[in-house]
């Protein structure tokens, strides 16, 4: 290698550091190939990039990444980007969001004081905790699958599914189990065995997490639509029903279906999720191309361990009602767990439903750290963590997406106290039931449309 070689790739690879001679292309972000990803406006080359996190960075190769990249990289410097090759730039990407505001630094600050760099993966406790789960859900599994059925092994399978998709895959898909990817994917799959699928949920989740309750970038905000709004639009918009208005009476038997529309979801098939297309997310890139196999296989055997063999175990015509009741059942449980918590994060009393209407106003991009904050709800301490994977700690979850959930009991003191300083609006319950009566009551308002009629009720 000649004299001083690495300085001189990471020279050409720094678009500020390449003189005009060099200067790469200019081009548009739909022209941009499945294996680059667009960074603060500059294109960057992924197929010969080894990325330490594994495989799963091509996931959103095509588009530009500039928030989800800042999103899981909190030790982000200049000097990380100059890894990959620069291609080229685009001219027609514009950020709603800033990065590196006083708020966001302070909370990085003090954050990382207790959990210390190369220490934020899963702990002891986790692993511990992640692998009860995994061995009640196989215990359960295996009853449920060689075993005539009955209503509280339905109960209990459909819980035991939700705590997987709880306390295991999500940390794992988020990267925050471990350092060494191989454990994240393998852990990751546990979306899987609850009948998710895990790339169709990486792409949902991490589009949602990077846009949390933007008025068209979140698909979590759409996604329950036309049964349920979530978003608070405006008297008269074209989403609005009449039987909104009762939704805070019926969205819990909408709710209980989010199990069944996972297995039936035919976007298992093609991997291309129609919330996150919806949000502008392609999906066409070679590396979800080169998994669409696998997902169907995965989901076959799902479908065929997990409600084929009931039928076939409990025998006879006379046990086909049965066992479609307790699959149902299965799914419901499953279901209200799983959907009753998710709706709880970013649907309260005062949540900022419109984080960026500054910047349609008046152009003023907002702190993406401080947009998390506001949309996010916390409730109750450590037991809740380790029964919901640290999803009460939505808002620590939310700042520090891809730290183990097990750390959220520890950071969320700190969290609290950098907020109030700095008169960022933290919604913290002490108990789950009073986030739940929160949700009720937010859901009332956005189905009735209340906080418009009385603007003094919220920011709106």
């Amino acid at each position: 290698m000649a004299p001083n070689a690495s300085q001189l790739r990471q020279r050409n690879n720094n678009p500020s550091a390449l003189d005009e001679a060099t200067q790469p292309t200019t081009t548009t972000l739909k022209d941009i190939k499945s294996t680059e990803v667009v960074i603060d406006n500059v294109i960057y080359d992924l197929k010969s990039f080894k990325h330490p996190g594994g495989d799963s960075v091509l996931l959103f190769g095509g588009n530009d990444v500039t928030v989800q990249y800042k999103m899981i990289h909190p030790y982000h410097t200049s000097k990380h980007l100059e890894k990959m090759r620069v291609v080229g730039k685009v001219n027609d990407v514009h950020q709603d969001y800033i990065f590196d505001t006083e708020f966001e630094r302070e909370i990085k600050r003090e954050v990382f004081k207790i959990v210390r760099r190369g220490k934020e993966f899963g702990t002891t406790g986790y692993f511990a905790r992640a692998f009860f789960y995994i061995a009640l859900y196989c215990f359960l599994d295996y009853h449920w699958t060689t075993s005539p059925t009955t209503l509280k092994l339905a109960i209990a399978f459909g819980v035991a599914q939700a705590l997987i998709g709880l306390n295991v895959q999500h940390d794992a898909n988020h990267g925050a189990a471990s350092k060494k990817h191989w454990i994240n994917d393998l852990l990751g799959f546990g979306a899987d065995m609850i009948g998710g699928c895990k790339w169709n949920w990486m792409q949902q989740h991490w589009t949602h997490h990077a846009f949390t309750n933007h008025h068209v970038k979140d698909p979590d905000a759409v996604n329950a639509e036309p049964m349920l709004l979530f978003n608070d639009y405006p008297l008269g918009h074209p989403k609005r029903r009449w039987y909104h208005k009762f939704q805070s009476l019926f969205f819990l038997p909408i709710l209980s279906g989010y199990w069944l529309s996972m297995v039936l979801n035919p976007q298992t098939f093609t991997l291309q999720h129609s919330g996150a297309a919806a949000v502008g997310i392609r999906m066409d890139n070679d590396f979800i191309k080169s998994r669409r196999s696998w997902a169907t296989l995965i989901r076959f055997t799902y479908i065929y361990l997990n409600i084929v063999r009931p039928f076939m175990n409990n025998g006879g015509m006379e046990g086909i009602s049965k066992t479609f009741f307790h699959v149902m059942t299965m799914g419901c449980a499953e279901s209200l767990t799983l959907a009753c918590l998710f709706a709880l994060s970013h649907n309260f009393e005062h949540v900022d439903r419109d984080p960026t209407k500054s910047v349609r106003n008046d152009g003023k991009q907002v702190c993406w750290f401080k947009a998390q904050v506001e949309t996010s709800s916390t409730y109750g301490g450590f037991i809740a963590g380790a029964l919901t994977g640290g999803l009460n700690f939505q808002v620590e979850h939310h700042l520090f997406p891809r730290m183990s959930s097990a750390w959220y009991p520890f950071i969320a003191p700190k969290v609290r106290e950098i907020c109030k300083k700095h008169g960022v609006r933290y919604a913290y319950y002490p108990w789950v039931w009073q986030n739940f009566a929160s949700t009720v009551k937010y859901l009332h308002q956005a189905g009735t449309g209340s906080n418009w009629m009385n603007p003094l009720k919220g920011d709106l």
